[in-house]
């Protein structure tokens, strides 16, 4: 089997569990940096173990496009080629079916594309998704889906998550790679009776792990926190459980809140790029002129590297003079304090705390901003 999980410790519906790789084992929950293109932007491999990665995530759809997942198993594979040694997870393309909707055809066939770079025509079929990703040599490989937007009518819903038991289906089946997990996906919004459909044919198909997917994709962050728990609870409790594209840090708290293992989302380096530092009290803008002259760190207490060596004038300035170390910077503290975050509650479910500390996390995460 490529990876095993066990729960070691479990504090109402939460839980701190050990995901185990072919390229090492994972603390859950756990967050993962996005290397679409088989890079976390504007961080190097030494840069994310520092701040606490121990697993990241690439994707299939921009990697077949640029440099093409042929390229990529000949020079060794998807750790190889990005000098990354721990485990990685590849997401299928789900997710661009659907953030590329001007762009796609879907037929029970699979989604035809036009490429975002040049126009040219690429058929994605779960046959062809989990060639790419088995090509590309990931620890853990998705299932193709599709991700419907969170106010789709309900049929339009419905079609979705039967069109994604059929993809689970066939990506099963032509799957072959012993050294890499295939994991499903549930789809069905914020609809209980649909989500409890999909996961139900999933579980039957008994897949190493699962996913809940099109979550964040237009519906109100209320509407996801109330739907997690009985979603989440539809998923077989000895195995990993993943919040694809999650990633505000009140919605990481639901998510463990509710049983979930494993998130991944861009936010913490776009935020970067964008002058926007994450912290334990809420967000810092460092295009603002009040931190022109403060030589405070981002965040008291961080020990990254941002904060251990900058304050938030210098920051400032990196942002005003338009320098490349400035997103740098801010995206090594995001994740960093992305990390810390998990590591913090993997701490407080382990010691039956876990309420207290989302409590008292979401109260500071509301004090301040700017």
């Amino acid at each position: 089997m490529a990876i095993t999980f066990h729960v070691r410790h479990r504090n109402g519906a939460a839980r701190v569990g050990l995901l185990t790789t072919p390229h090492g084992a994972v603390e859950t929950p756990m967050f993962m940096p996005v290397g679409t293109q088989a890079t976390v932007k504007g961080l190097t491999p030494d840069q994310l173990r520092a701040a606490g990665a121990r697993i990241i995530l690439g994707n299939t759809y921009h990697l077949t496009l640029r440099p093409g997942d042929e390229l990529v198993r000949d020079m060794g594979g998807l750790h190889r080629f990005m000098g990354w040694d721990g485990p990685i997870l590849t997401d299928s393309g789900g997710f661009q079916v659907f953030s590329l909707a001007e762009q796609r055809k879907i037929t029970d066939q699979g989604a035809r594309f036009r490429s975002h770079i040049d126009g040219a025509l690429l058929e994605l079929t779960p046959e062809r998704a989990v060639e790419i990703q088995q090509n590309l040599g990931s620890d853990i490989a998705m299932v193709l889906d599709e991700c419907p937007p969170g106010d789709s009518a309900p049929e339009a819903m419905r079609a979705a998550v039967r069109r994604t038991i059929l993809w689970a289906e066939r990506c099963k089946a032509h799957h072959t790679r012993a050294d890499q997990a295939l994991l499903a996906i549930v789809q069905g919004g914020t609809d209980q009776s649909l989500r409890a459909e999909c996961a139900k044919e999933l579980v039957a198909m008994d897949f190493p792990g699962y996913a809940l997917g099109g979550f964040s994709v237009g519906e109100a962050p209320e509407a996801m926190h109330a739907a997690l728990p009985g979603c989440a609870a539809l998923l077989p409790e000895g195995k990993p459980r993943y919040l694809m594209g999650v990633g505000r840090p009140e919605d990481l708290l639901a998510g463990v809140a509710a049983g979930i293992d494993l998130f991944d989302c861009v936010m913490p380096t776009r935020s970067g790029r964008n002058a926007l530092a994450f912290t334990a009290d809420g967000p810092l803008r460092l295009r603002n002129a009040k931190h022109r002259r403060d030589p405070a760190p981002l965040e008291s207490g961080c020990d990254c590297y941002t904060c251990a060596h900058f304050g938030r004038a210098y920051l400032h300035h990196l942002f005003a003079a338009d320098e490349m170390l400035g997103p740098t910077l801010l995206s090594l503290h995001n994740v960093a304090y992305y990390l810390r975050l998990m590591n913090e509650a993997r701490a407080a479910v382990s010691e039956g705390r876990f309420a207290a500390f989302r409590a008292e996390c979401l109260g500071r995460l509301g004090e301040r901003g700017a």
